[in-house]
């Protein structure tokens, strides 16, 4: 077996090193500020109503807002999403980095139909306007939001609050809207006056 050295430092003076010489460049041979437009197209494989896989990328469709699969109005979506792409060559137009695990982009058929408009024009997803800027608020049908999102049940995770919800009132017969409780060991129908 060999010995080790240390190698000796040796020591430059900065009139030893060589001088970089700085050079401006035209404005027109500077990088751009603008972000480079990349593109993903293939087959896709539908994840929920607006989120896609492209050759192994996962794509949040800009602009729009989809519920979520347990959301009673989500599974309608994906399905429809499906149908929509079953059979074509999806051309995902990247617009930002991330959104949680997910690239957003503009995604468009080979006709040129925009699947976020098609989602919207389908009472299926919702025009999210703080990133589309309105650019599909026109499409939306009317009533739209209070029949695919109640205000309790909006965001991902408060649907199964919502659900209990709804089971409590199928269990013990609860009709909010009359307050008339109905409970399994009292009726005030029967038994007393009614609760107002």
């Amino acid at each position: 077996m060999g010995s080790f050295s240390k190698p000796k430092a040796t020591q430059q003076r900065s009139s030893d090193l060589p001088r970089l010489e700085v050079k401006r460049t035209p404005d027109s041979l500077k990088p751009s500020s603008q972000p480079t437009v990349r593109s993903l197209r293939g087959k896709c494989h539908v994840i929920d109503g607006d989120t896609i896989i492209i050759s192994g990328s996962k794509i949040r469709i800009a602009g729009i807002d989809a519920p979520e699969l347990e959301h009673p109005w989500g599974k309608k979506s994906k399905y429809a999403l499906i149908q929509l792409c079953k059979g074509q060559v999806v051309t995902a137009t990247i617009q930002e980095d991330l959104s949680y695990d997910r690239l957003v982009a503009k995604c468009h058929l080979p006709d040129g139909t925009d699947l976020a408009a098609e989602l919207v024009k389908l009472g299926l997803a919702l025009d999210w306007p703080k990133y589309s800027g309105g650019e599909y608020a026109d499409f939306e049908p009317a009533d739209i939001r209070k029949k695919l999102w109640r205000a309790a049940a909006r965001q991902k995770g408060h649907m199964k609050a919502f659900n209990s919800e709804v089971k409590l009132r199928k269990k013990n017969l609860i009709n909010l809207s009359e307050v008339c409780l109905h409970v399994q060991w009292y009726c005030p129908e029967r038994c007393g006056p009614r609760i107002s």
